[in-house]
C-alpha cells in the first residue's frame, strides 16, 4: 500500500509554446515542465508511476484520498509556486532567472584553494572580483566541511569569518555566512552578514533555529546525513531521491515551526555531503522534483570530487568544464542559486544560457495557426 507520493517533472522544454501551452514554470524560474511522474511508493518500493502531462496528473491527483490526495495537491501547487526575491540588506536578490552565489572560504585547509584567502587583504581583492564579475551573493565560509577536515573551534571560526563579513560589508555586498554554530552565526550577523547557510540544516547546534527565526534572515537548509561533527557519517540510502526529498520536506516544517517565514528558507540537496557518485548523479538528474517542496533551490556542485570520478581525476583547480556543465544542467532544472567558486565564468555561461532561453520564449515560430 503506498504510503508517499512525488510528483516528477520528468520532460522540460525551453517555452511553454513548445508544448502547446501545456506546460508548468517550475518555482517561477525559466524552465518549464511538459510531462510529469506521479510516484507512488511504500518505502524504497514504488508501487505505482503514472506519466502524463499537466490535465492528466491533475485528474490522477483528483483520484487519490486521504494523506495521499492533500500532499500531491500541495506538492502540485508547489511546482509552479513563483518565490518572492530575497531582500539581503540593500540589495534584492531576483529568483527569476539563475543567481550565482561566489564562494570565499577563509579557512587554512579548503579543499578547493588550500588557503589562499584566509588572510584579509587577499580575501578582499578575492571577494571584490566575484562581485565585480556578476555575483549576487558572497558565502563566506571559516570551516572546512571536506570528507576528514579537522573540526573547529566556535571561536576559531567567529575570528576567521567576522573580518570577512566586515570587508565584504563595506563593498556593500549581499553576504552569506556558511556555518553550523550559532555563534558564528550571531557574530556574522552582527558585523554585517543577511543570510544563513547551513549543511546541517539547522540540526547541529540546538540554538540555531531560535537564532534565526528572532533573527529573521533566510537560512539556506542543506541535506547531510550527519548531523554531529562529521556532516558525511551515515549516507546510505534505499532510494537517495526521495530520501533527501523526504529529509528537506521535514527541515523546512521545522524551520516554519520554530517561526522561520517560508518566504525565508532556500533548500539544498547537498551534493557531495555523504554520498556516492551515484547518489550524486541521481540527485542532480531529479532536481526539478525539489520544486515540488515550495521553497527555492540551490546547488552546490563546484569543483567536487564527483567531477574528477567522471574525468581524468583531476584535482580540484582543474574542474572548471566539469563544473559548467553541471551548473548548466540545474540551470535547466530550475534551480535559483548556484553557489560556484569561479564566479567569472559561470556568469558567462549563465547569461549564454539565459539568452537562449529568452529567445526561444520569443520564437513563436512554434505555435501553429489558427
Amino acid at each position: 500500500m503506498a504510503e508517499a507520493v512525488y510528483l516528477h517533472p520528468i520532460t522540460l522544454v525551453g517555452a511553454p509554446q513548445e508544448a502547446g501551452g501545456e506546460a508548468v514554470r517550475l518555482g517561477g524560474s525559466l524552465a518549464y515542465a511538459r510531462e510529469f511522474a506521479l510516484v507512488l511508493r511504500d518505502g524504497a518500493k514504488v508501487c505505482e508511476r503514472i506519466v502524463g502531462t499537466a490535465s492528466l496528473i491533475e485528474a490522477e491527483i483528483a483520484r487519490l484520498s486521504g494523506v495521499l490526495a492533500r500532499e500531491a495537491a500541495e506538492q502540485w501547487a508547489h511546482l509552479a509556486r513563483a518565490h518572492p526575491p530575497l531582500v539581503l540588506g540593500t540589495r534584492t536578490i531576483r529568483l527569476d532567472q539563475p543567481q550565482i552565489m561566489g564562494i570565499l572560504n577563509v579557512t587554512p585547509d579548503s579543499f578547493s584553494d588550500g588557503g589562499r584567502f584566509a588572510a584579509v587583504e587577499a580575501g578582499r581583492a578575492h571577494a571584490a572580483a566575484m562581485l565585480e564579475a556578476g555575483a549576487a551573493i558572497i558565502d563566506i565560509g571559516g570551516e572546512s566541511t571536506r570528507p576528514g577536515a579537522a573540526a573547529t573551534f566556535e571561536d576559531e571560526e567567529i575570528a576567521r569569518v567576522v573580518p570577512a563579513v566586515e570587508y565584504c560589508a563595506a563593498m556593500g555586498a549581499a553576504i552569506s555566512v556558511d556555518t553550523r554554530r550559532a555563534g558564528v552565526l550571531a557574530a556574522a550577523l552582527s558585523a554585517g552578514a543577511h543570510m544563513a547557510n547551513d549543511v546541517s540544516a539547522l540540526r547541529y547546534d540546538p540554538r540555531s533555529l531560535e537564532l534565526v527565526a528572532v533573527a529573521g534572515c533566510p537560512v539556506v537548509l542543506m541535506h547531510a546525513p550527519g548531523a554531529g561533527e562529521d556532516p558525511h557519517k551515515g549516507g546510505a540510502y534505499g532510494d537517495v531521491v526521495s530520501e533527501v526529498f523526504d529529509f528537506l520536506k521535514a527541515a523546512r516544517a521545522r524551520a516554519i515551526a520554530a517561526g522561520i517565514a517560508p518566504e525565508r528558507i532556500v533548500l539544498d540537496p547537498g551534493i557531495g555531503f555523504g554520498k556516492s557518485l551515484g547518489d550524486n548523479l541521481r540527485l542532480l538528474n531529479a532536481l526539478p522534483l525539489f520544486h515540488a517542496l515550495g521553497s527555492p533551490l540551490l546547488v552546490g556542485v563546484s569543483r567536487k570530487r564527483m567531477i574528477g570520478a567522471l574525468s581524468a581525476e583531476e584535482e580540484a583547480d582543474r574542474r572548471l568544464a566539469g563544473s559548467i556543465a553541471l551548473a548548466v544542467k540545474a540551470m535547466d532544472a530550475g534551480v535559483q542559486l548556484l553557489r560556484v567558486h569561479d564566479v567569472a565564468e559561470t556568469v558567462q555561461a549563465r547569461n549564454v544560457w539565459r539568452g537562449l532561453r529568452d529567445a526561444a520564449l520569443t520564437d513563436f515560430s512554434q505555435i501553429a495557426p489558427d
